[in-house]
This record gives C-alpha cells, sequence and structure tokens, in this order.
C-alpha cells in the first residue's frame, strides 16, 4: 500500500501559487514524527515569503529553530534587507565553501534562490547538482532555461519523471520546457496550467503560464483574459504586471497603459530582474543619447 503524503495539499498549494491556502492547510495538519513537522513549517513560512511576509518568517524562526527553517530565514533576511545582503551572501559563501549537511534539500533550496537572486548562476547550479530533490531539480530547470539551454533543461526534467513525474512540481517543470519550446507545445503547456486550475485553483502562478503560451501561440485577446483575472486575484503580482505591459504593447494600446504597469511595478518590486535590467537599459540610453546632443556654437 502507497504511503499517503500528509503534506499533499500544504505542497500543492505552494507550488501552484496558492499560498494563503498553503498556509491554512499547514495550521490544520498535525503531521507525524518531527521532521514532517519541521517540513510542514518550511512550506507554511515559504508561503509567507511568497506573499512577501518577510518580518513574519523572521520574527517566528528562532536562531533555536531547526536547521531547514534557518534556511528559510536566511532567504527572508536577504529579501527584506538590501544593505545587509553583501553580509548574507558573504556568510552563505562561507558555509558553502566548509562543509553543510548535503541532505538538508531545503538548505540547498534556499542557498541556490539567494544565488539565482544574485544574478550568479553558477553558484546556483552548483550547489543545486547536489541534490535529486524535485525542487531542487526544478529550479535547476528554470535556471537552464534562462540560459537558453532547453536541451540541459530537458535532460534534468527525465531525473524528475524517473522519480515522479505526476507530481505537481514535475508537471510544472514540464510546462515550463514546453513553453520555451514554442511550437505545437505551446497548446501543451496550456493544459498543464489549466488542468493544474481545475484540479486545485487558478492562482496567478497558473494564470500567467496560461497567459505565457496565449501571447506565444499569438493569442493576444485570450492573454488578456486570463491576465485580468490574474489582476483581479492579485493586482500588484510582478509576473502579472510585466505580462500587462508586454501584452499591452502587442495589442496596440496606448503608451499610458503600460507605462502605468510600469510604474507600477517599478514601486512594488524595484529589486525584480526586469525592473534592475529595465533601469540598466534607461541608464544606457541617457548616456548614448547624451553623445549625440547637439552642440551649440557659441
Amino acid at each position: 500500500m502507497a504511503e499517503v503524503d500528509e503534506l499533499f495539499e500544504v505542497k500543492n498549494a505552494l507550488y501552484t501559487g496558492n499560498f494563503q491556502h498553503c498556509i491554512n492547510e499547514a495550521q490544520k495538519v498535525k503531521p507525524s514524527g518531527d521532521d514532517a513537522r519541521t517540513f510542514k513549517d518550511v512550506l507554511m513560512y515559504r508561503a509567507y515569503l511568497g506573499q512577501r511576509k518577510y518580518g513574519v518568517v523572521l520574527d517566528e524562526i528562532r536562531p533555536s529553530s531547526d536547521g531547514p527553517l534557518q534556511a528559510v530565514r536566511m532567504l527572508a533576511d536577504y529579501l527584506s534587507n538590501e544593505i545587509n545582503r553583501p553580509k548574507i551572501i558573504s556568510a552563505l559563501d562561507k558555509k558553502v565553501s566548509s562543509s553543510y549537511d548535503l541532505s538538508d534539500a531545503t538548505f540547498i533550496l534556499m542557498a541556490a534562490n539567494v544565488y539565482y537572486l544574485e544574478g550568479n548562476l553558477d553558484a546556483a547550479l552548483k550547489i543545486l547538482h547536489q541534490s535529486d530533490d524535485l525542487e531542487c531539480i526544478a529550479l535547476m530547470i528554470q535556471i537552464y532555461l534562462k540560459m537558453d539551454r532547453v536541451d540541459v533543461a530537458r535532460k534534468e526534467w527525465t531525473k524528475m519523471q524517473e522519480k515522479d513525474e505526476d507530481a505537481t512540481i514535475s508537471q510544472l517543470a514540464q510546462a515550463w520546457i514546453f513553453l520555451a519550446s514554442g511550437g505545437d507545445k505551446l497548446k501543451d503547456a496550456y493544459d498543464i496550467f489549466q488542468e493544474m486550475a481545475d484540479r486545485n485553483s487558478s492562482t496567478p502562478t497558473l494564470l500567467n503560464g496560461q497567459a505565457a503560451a496565449y501571447i506565444a501561440q499569438g493569442k493576444y485577446d485570450d492573454a488578456d483574459t486570463v491576465l485580468q483575472e490574474s489582476m483581479d486575484r492579485d493586482s500588484n503580482n510582478a509576473e502579472t504586471l510585466i505580462n500587462m505591459i508586454v501584452l499591452s504593447q502587442l495589442l496596440g494600446k496606448a503608451p499610458e497603459v503600460s507605462n502605468r504597469y510600469m510604474s507600477q511595478l517599478k514601486d512594488s518590486h524595484r529589486r525584480h530582474t526586469f525592473v534592475e535590467s529595465y533601469f540598466a537599459k534607461e541608464t544606457e540610453f541617457d548616456r548614448l543619447a547624451k553623445g549625440y546632443s547637439p552642440s551649440v556654437a557659441n
């Protein structure tokens, strides 16, 4: 008889971006065993990170808490404290270069997330390769897709397939690969997101996946419909705002529409990679424009 996963609902809610449901379920479930109870708390506090409620995590995870919870606290500290980030990275580098528990998939995943957010993809991949945990493989796939290495991402997904291809995180990873592959695979990606929404509930995570599939297929009106639904659920979601910026331009809407979404994104997600890239391009444009400024003769 197959072993029942006591945290199945909690994990599913986290992976599909239904953060409040994850928190609610985590507070109700009473898993057996210390490791399961710690992992339940890990999932719950990660959901709080998904809601950007970093203070809750920092206040409730104490220095005496278990190692996996300390890893979640480290990520919360990194996300909430921009000034302190160099110190956090330095401490993480020291820990990674010395010794850490290779069986602690939570530490590996949180450390890789910090490196990923820092743009240090090599360091993220190096530590992720130490674990065969499904989430660690899924993050590797995200990184390889960011590097335009769809071929390597597919190889990593075969490992997930061998371990548990029906797991929610495995299905999501397959949908990401389908999106990156394009062509006929775009509909397959959409179908995965839709099936998950039908089984669980529509969330900005799933709706943005559907929107990306629609946009890549040139179905802009359909994309607009699902993105409007995503805005209704969370009007401040970074991925929704980014997709709205792209879509408003593809639909030929007035410039002030995309500018409005961009202003909102800058205000709420200043450290997002999209925003930082935008700022860098603005700075570079201004620098180049100065070289073409007309000179006025005395």
